[in-house]
């Protein structure tokens, strides 16, 4: 499996199993969002990231977006306390990958705002991860 792969699986099975989290969005946590898709989610979003690598070691850190959606009246409340809930189940939490290596996770933003539709609130939280790969 590609480290950005177990990345997003590490990420999606950590929220999960966070019951801050799921108590805000139970199990409606997507890689995209499903036609029928029932608020509030969790989406995954881009992801980018550059090499890092150090001697005899290739290693990157990755961004990964996570795109958080709730529907209530355009309140932006509800989407702030999912956010935050990600944030505490990820940031600088003692993860580890079972292929390459996990240096270190954090948090790096989180940004909230109301969609063009009036109704939806959508935050954007940044993941950023250090990673060293598996050779072969």
């Amino acid at each position: 499996m590609s480290v950005s792969r177990e990345l997003q699986t590490l990420i999606f099975d950590t929220l999960v199993a966070d019951a801050g989290v799921g108590a805000l969005v139970g199990d409606r946590i997507y890689d995209a969002m499903p036609s029928e898709g029932q608020y509030p989610c969790i989406t995954f979003g881009p992801a980018d990231s550059f090499n890092d690598d150090l001697q005899c070691v290739d290693a990157r850190t990755e961004t990964v977006q996570l795109d958080v959606w709730s529907r209530d009246q355009g309140r932006m409340g509800p989407c702030k306390d999912i956010c935050d809930a990600v944030k505490v189940a990820l940031h600088l939490s003692d993860l580890s990958l079972s292929q390459h290596a996990l240096v270190r996770i954090r948090t790096d933003g989180i940004r909230v705002f109301r969609d063009a539709d009036g109704v939806t609130a959508h935050g954007v939280v940044t993941v950023e991860a250090d990673l060293e790969e598996a050779n072969g």
